[in-house]
């Protein structure tokens, strides 16, 4: 191989002996180098979970003959594997609907290059945020919801994800519900984010409703979007705390602060491949 190539590899297997010396021993054997290597035993769940990210050498095959070559071990531990090329950005489509604070963010760290995503596409079903992302140079695509018929749009959606294909949908304050079908379609690569308040403060102006229990942490969570709404695992949360001399303004204002932060830090540990599904939970190689 002529150049050099920045693969990161992440298995979830049953545990049991001899996964990391098998994994180092082949990429060893390789002539690949290791940059970055974290594992985990879960004792509860009995499974293994390992990131490793490696530099390919002179002597290395290519990516894809590297995967084939290795499925041997991976077929013997029984492993979920993915052989990841970093050179290539991951395609994140990103959804959202009135409130514009976290679109703000992503938008600003994917133009600064903070975040090494391409963003083919943001879908919104309101036209508030069109200027502000064509500002930012990226296509904008409208799918407003018909109250008495949401399937139409939502068809629409599923129909655009996958013309575009992304790596990663990020649900940046997109206030609706999504069906199964649509949660079964991107399983796994959908993360939402929301107030810390849930399941507590259900409903409309969550901050205003903690302000009247007069609540002493407020927070932020990201999680990957399953058929159980607010309840997928957890990728991120972040909390600040609060007193009796904070409004309901300031509540809200602290409270989408920690939910650009939490969100940022989601969207990045995903396409970093940092985050294994662990169950009902996530292991997170930070």
């Amino acid at each position: 191989m002529a150049e050099k190539t920045t693969i990161t590899l992440t298995i979830t297997c049953p545990d049991t002996v001899g996964i990391v010396a098998a994994v180092s021993g082949f990429l060893s054997e390789h002539d690949a180098f290791i940059t970055e290597a974290a594992q985990f035993g879960d004792a509860f769940s009995k499974r293994f979970f390992m990131r490793c990210m490696f530099t390919t050498g002179a002597l290395s095959p290519d990516k894809r003959e590297l995967e084939k070559r290795f499925s041997a071990i991976a077929q013997r531990f029984q492993m979920i594997w993915h052989m990841h090329d970093l050179s290539k950005r991951p395609r994140v489509v990103i959804l959202v609907s009135k409130f514009g604070h976290c679109l703000y963010d992503l938008l600003h760290r994917y133009q600064t290059g903070s975040l090494p995503i391409e963003v083919p596409a943001v879908i919104s079903n309101h036209d508030d945020m069109r200027s502000l992302v064509e500002w930012h140079r990226v296509p904008y695509q409208l799918l407003p919801v018909d109250k008495a018929d949401k399937t139409t749009q939502e068809r629409a959606l599923m129909a655009l994800l996958d013309q575009l294909n992304p790596d990663l949908v990020v649900l940046a304050r997109y206030m609706q519900i999504l069906s199964p079908e649509l949660c079964a379609q991107v399983s796994g690569h959908c993360i939402n984010i929301h107030h810390s308040f849930l399941p507590s403060f259900k409903g409309a102006k969550p901050y205003h409703q903690a302000h009247l229990r007069g609540v002493k942490l407020i927070g932020a969570t990201a999680h990957y979007v399953t058929t159980d709404l607010d309840e997928g695992p957890i990728i991120d949360q972040s909390v600040e705390r609060v007193d009796h001399t904070h409004t309901p303004d300031d509540l809200v204002a602290m409270g989408r602060d920690i939910e650009n932060v939490v969100l940022a830090r989601a969207v990045r540990y995903h396409i970093e491949h940092r985050v294994l599904i662990n169950g009902s939970k996530t292991v997170v190689f930070r």
